[in-house]
C-alpha cells in the first residue's frame, strides 16, 4: 500500500524526522489559509498523486509549456494560482504512462535553503536478508539513471537486526554521503529514526529523494516515498486509514476484497491463475507468441468457487482484455470448482470475447466435462503452450 508526500512526512515527523512545515489542501479556495499557516516567503505547491517524477511531470489539459507538478511560488497569489492551476487536471509523469493521474490534493510546504541534494532510501535486501539503506550523493536525479551511468556512486549498507544502526553503520552512510560538520550530528539520530520506522510501521520501501544538506548545514528531509507490506496492514489501523483509493486501480481494490493477488497490466489478454509461478509462466508464454498479458491473476491455491467467479468478473470488467487464458494446475485447488467458478461467471455476466480454458491436476476430467456440458463458448486446451497459442490466435483472429 502507497501513501502521499504528505502523510509520509506526517509518519517520518512522528518518529523524530526533520521535514519542513506543510499544509495539505483538496480546494483551492484553501491554498491561501494553508500558505499564511507557514514562515514563507518561499513556498512549495506540490501535486499529491502516487507516483514519481512529478516535477518533471506536464498537465495534460495545460499544454507543453506548462510548469510541472512542484512549483516554487514567493507569495501567496502565487500560491493560490498554482493551485487553481493544478487541482482537478492530469498530470504525466515518467511512471503514470500516457494516461497520467488526475491531482486531487495539493501539500503547500515551507520552502528550504538548499545547499546540497543526497538520496537515500531503505528496502530489504533480500540478498543478505536485511534492512539496507541506499545511499548516493546523486540525490534529486533518477536513481535508476544513476545506477545504470554511475553505479559507484551508489551505496548499500545492510542492518543487522541484532544491533540495529550502529556506530560504524553511520559512519559508513555519513562517508557515502560526504557529510560534514553539523550534518554528520544531524546523521546520528536521523538514520536510527528511519531505520526504526521502517521496521515498526512494516514499510516495504522508504524513499527520499533528496534528502537535503540545507545551507545551515543541517539535513532535512524534503521528499517522502512511502509503500507498506500489504500483508502486515492487519497490525497498523492507523496506517490503513491513510489508503486513498482513488489513487488505485478500481479492479485491483475490488481484488483485494476478495484476497486475490492482482495486478493490472497494458495488454489485451486476461489471465487467470493459481500460484504465482504458473502465472508469471503464463503471462511470459502469451508475450513469447506475440500478445501482452492485461493482467497477473492469481487465485491462490484454495479459492473456492466465489472467489473464482469474482477474479473472472473483474478480469472481464477491463475493457482491454480481448480474450481470457484460465491456466489451473489442480493441487490442493480443484479443478471441478474452477470450472463451476467460471461457469457461473459467465452465466452471471456474459462472454463477449474468446475463453481458453487449461486444467490440469486434482478432478481434471471432472472440470473438463463440467466446461464440456455448460453450453458455453470455451475452448480446451490440453496444455500450456497449446493454451497460448489457442488464446493468441483467437484474439489476433477476432
Amino acid at each position: 500500500m502507497n501513501i502521499h508526500e504528505y502523510q509520509a512526512k506526517a509518519l517520518l515527523k512522528g518518529f523524530g524526522a526533520p521535514v519542513a512545515e506543510g499544509v495539505a489542501i483538496l480546494s483551492a479556495d484553501e491554498a491561501a489559509a494553508a500558505a499564511k499557516q507557514l514562515p514563507g516567503p518561499l513556498y512549495v505547491v506540490k501535486s499529491q498523486i502516487h507516483a514519481g517524477g512529478r516535477g518533471k511531470g506536464k498537465f495534460k489539459e495545460l499544454g507543453p509549456d506548462a510548469k510541472g507538478g512542484v512549483r516554487l511560488a514567493k507569495s501567496i497569489d502565487e500560491v493560490v494560482a498554482h493551485a487553481k492551476d493544478m487541482l482537478g487536471n492530469t498530470l504525466v509523469t515518467a511512471q503514470t504512462g500516457d494516461a497520467g493521474k488526475q491531482v486531487n490534493r495539493l501539500y503547500i510546504e515551507d520552502g528550504a535553503d538548499i545547499s546540497r541534494e543526497l538520496y537515500c532510501s531503505l528496502l530489504v535486501d533480500r540478498s543478505v536478508g536485511r534492512v539496507a539503506f541506499v545511499v548516493s550523493t546523486e540525490g534529486g536525479m533518477d536513481i535508476e539513471a544513476v545506477a545504470h551511468d554511475t553505479p559507484e556512486k551508489i551505496h548499500t549498507i545492510a542492518i543487522d537486526p541484532a544491533t540495529g544502526v550502529t556506530a560504524d553503520d553511520l559512519a559508513k552512510i555519513s562517508a557515502a554521503l560526504a557529510l560534514e560538520g553539523v550534518a554528520v550530528e544531524d546523521a546520528k539520530s536521523l538514520f536510527p529514526v528511519l531505520y526504526k520506522a521502517f521496521n515498526e510501521k512494516d514499510m516495504a520501501l522508504l524513499e527520499i529523494n533528496p534528502l537535503i544538506v540545507m545551507t545551515n548545514g543541517h539535513l532535512r528531509v524534503l521528499d517522502a516515498k512511502v509503500s507498506f507490506d500489504g500483508n502486515a496492514l492487519f497490525r497498523h489501523d492507523d496506517i490503513r486509514a491513510l489508503r486513498d483509493e482513488t489513487e488505485e486501480d478500481s479492479k485491483e481494490i475490488e481484488a483485494s476484497k476478495w484476497d486475490l493477488a492482482y495486478v493490472a497490466l497494458d495488454g489485451n489478454i486476461g489471465c487467470m491463475v493459481n500460484g504465482a509461478g504458473l502465472a508469471m509462466a503464463t503471462m511470459d508464454i502469451i508475450k513469447l507468441y506475440g500478445k501482452e498479458p492485461a493482467n497477473f491473476c492469481d487465485v491462490g491455491g484454495g479459492a473456492g468457487k466465489e472467489k473464482v467467479a469474482a477474479a473472472f468478473k473483474i478480469i472481464t470488467a477491463d475493457p482491454k482484455v480481448e480474450g481470457i487464458l484460465v491456466n489451473i494446475f489442480g493441487g490442493i485447488m480443484k479443478c471441478d470448482v474452477i470450472a463451476e467458478g467460471v461457469i457461473a461467471a459467465v452465466k452471471e455476466v456474459g462472454l463477449k470475447v474468446p475463453l481458453v480454458v487449461r486444467l490440469e491436476g486434482t478432478n481434471v476430467d471432472l472440470g473438463k466435462k463440467l466446461l464440456n456440458e455448460s453450453g458455453l463458448a470455451i475452448t480446451a486446451a490440453d496444455d500450456l503452450d497449446d493454451a497460448a497459442k489457442k488464446i493468441v490466435a483467437a484474439v489476433k483472429g477476432a
